[in-house]
């Protein structure tokens, strides 16, 4: 289980606070090539980790914007992690029959290899380079649309707008991808419900088999959060994203997506498979900056930084890892009770406080499945971090 980042982008959108530069396509060419060549020597350094994970055979390129490499450096990327032959088939516990029925590609050395893509680099490069990405094992396509209504996404900075996001899905459609996933923002000042209401029922007709939706935040580093502290924005009220919140849960229910993450919906059997694996604590390997690896027991990370073209690895390790934490027992529970929240599958019982998960089993907070798991009730999980910090 592999995440490759690409800290590129055009442009920075409004609300965003990764780790990203400034990049185009043509004018920093050779940024591109010392970036891939640095990422395929880390992908060398540390082959015993890479290979430590592929008992989940999936691999998840996201950024930044990795859209805006070339085919020619994806493919350098993804040769450097199959050195050593094609992993196998990820554990059937970790996904259904049917979404294994579904992922599974005969052209792919992977399970489920999902990348990331703006709406303009599709429209701009056109079908070959979406085949491209087909001829590279990518199985998976992870599109930003963020919203279809053109003054939210200048609002937003997004470099496309609705006509672009529409174009783009039918560029990916029609070129043979058969799995994609469109992201969507809710929870903005100005974001009325009749303008989300529109957006969610074209996004339903284009029939993607994956939907996220992010509520936004305010992170500090981003442009957003100068706007705040300037006054210059005004946050939604909680009622407000809230109400968002119920429109897509009932929109998307209503439309056959099934809502199996706080923030993720899927048609039958498409649920993400990486994804879905973080929320169970399965060890992964990050590379690229800063990207982080977790082994089971030990979480580290790599610097936001990009590597130098040729980084000394003379002393047997990456020169960028950033830092490392060891999780305790405790916090591993914790850890594991607050993703599983997350989740409609739930947690085991036994993790929990028997007297405050009574108290929420009564009170309507916690449910009890069939299978004997405990879960927040989708009606809850707008207020699922009050329920988990109550909890823990």
């Amino acid at each position: 289980m592999v995440y490759l980042h690409v800290p590129f982008c055009r442009s920075f959108c409004t609300y965003c606070d990764f780790y990203s530069e400034i990049a185009c396509r043509g004018r920093d060419a050779q940024l591109f090539e010392d970036f891939t060549a640095a990422v395929c020597a880390e992908a060398s350094l540390r082959r015993d980790e890479i290979e430590s994970t592929r008992d989940l055979n999936t691999l998840y390129i996201g950024g930044g914007t990795p859209s805006v490499l070339p085919p020619s450096l994806l493919r350098r990327l993804v040769a450097s992690l199959m050195t050593g032959g094609v992993p196998p088939e990820p554990p059937a516990s970790l996904c259904s029959d049917s979404s294994r029925h579904q992922q599974l590609d005969p052209k792919s050395p992977w399970a489920e290899f999902t990348v990331e893509v703006n709406p303009e680099d599709i429209v701009e490069q056109g079908p070959d380079y979406v085949r491209a990405l087909l001829d590279l094992g990518v199985t998976r396509v992870s599109m930003g649309v963020q919203s279809l209504d053109d003054g939210i996404l200048r609002w937003m900075n997004r470099r496309h707008d609705a006509a672009h996001a529409r174009q783009a899905f039918r560029i990916l459609r029609d070129a043979g991808v058969k799995n994609i996933s469109v992201d969507l923002i809710f929870g903005l000042s100005q974001l009325s419900e009749a303008t989300l209401t529109d957006t969610l029922r074209e996004i339903v007709a284009w029939r993607p088999e994956h939907v996220s939706a992010y509520q936004l935040s305010i992170e500090e580093g981003s442009a957003l959060g100068k706007l705040v502290r300037e006054g210059r924005y005004e946050e939604a009220s909680q009622e407000q994203c809230a109400a968002q919140y119920r429109l897509l849960c009932d929109g998307l229910r209503a439309a056959g997506y099934g809502h199996y993450e706080i923030s993720n919906w899927a048609l039958p059997g498409f649920e993400a498979v990486h994804n879905s694996a973080y929320w169970t604590r399965h060890p992964y390997v990050g590379l690229g900056p800063g990207a982080h690896s977790f082994d089971g027991k030990v979480r580290s990370w790599n610097k936001d930084a990009l590597p130098p073209a040729q980084p000394d690895v003379s002393g047997g390790s990456w020169p960028l890892r950033g830092g490392q934490e060891r999780l305790s027992e405790e916090e591993a529970r914790e850890e594991t009770v607050m993703l599983g929240l997350r989740t409609a599958r739930g947690v085991a019982e036994g993790l929990l406080e028997a007297d405050k998960a009574a108290a929420m089993l009564a009170d309507g907070r916690l449910e009890r499945l069939p299978g004997g798991q405990i879960r927040i009730p989708e009606n809850h999980w707008f207020v699922s971090d009050d329920i988990i910090a109550d909890l823990l």
